[in-house]
């Protein structure tokens, strides 16, 4: 499958079902039913797999005014992946997509949470150098993938943040 997505990336139809006990299970695209046809795994005629709900993982994140959201996760996504699919409202997260080219989806953990997490890359340190607000427990949402074991994970997000848009408008408001 595409990495956090839970789709397989071949695919173009849309049948989605997983079975009792957490398999998967594969249905054809009407299409190929009716026409006596089905294709194999990897083909463009299987669509869409998603995940059970075994593989939710419930991750709470603390905006820059103390506002708590919670969100249903699906391992493999990245915490950014999770504030942008499940539209939450953090100003400003996640700006360069999580292609690890800025800060902006610095997250805070908690101690223990956070000696858990994989090792960290020397390109993520080097764009958490360029963090406000950086702590010893901080990492990049776009750098942590979810793991069943973070269930219940609660992150904060910076109260400081580099954002060249709020100064432009602050500097916009100033003028009128």
């Amino acid at each position: 499958t595409a990495r956090g997505t839970g789709q397989n990336p071949h695919c173009s139809a849309s049948a989605q079902r997983l079975g009792p006990l957490g398999h998967w299970y594969l249905l054809a695209h009407p299409k190929d039913l009716s026409s006596g046809r089905a294709g194999g795994v990897g083909s463009s005629d299987f669509c869409n797999l998603f995940y059970s709900s075994a593989d939710q993982v419930t991750v709470h994140f603390v905006n820059r005014d103390g506002e708590r959201f919670t969100a249903i996760a699906k391992e493999g996504e990245s915490l950014l992946e999770v504030v942008v699919n499940q539209n939450l409202a953090i100003d400003g997260f996640g700006a360069c997509e999580g292609t690890l080219a800025c800060s902006t989806c610095h997250l805070i953990f908690e101690k223990d949470t956070f000696q858990k997490l994989d090792a960290i890359s020397d390109e993520e340190l080097d764009m958490l150098d360029l963090a406000y607000g950086l702590t010893e427990t901080s990492r990049l949402g776009c750098q942590v993938c979810i793991k069943k074991s973070m269930d219940g994970l609660t992150v904060r997000v910076p109260v400081d943040v580099s954002d060249i848009r709020r100064q432009m408008e602050v500097g916009k408001q100033s003028k009128q």
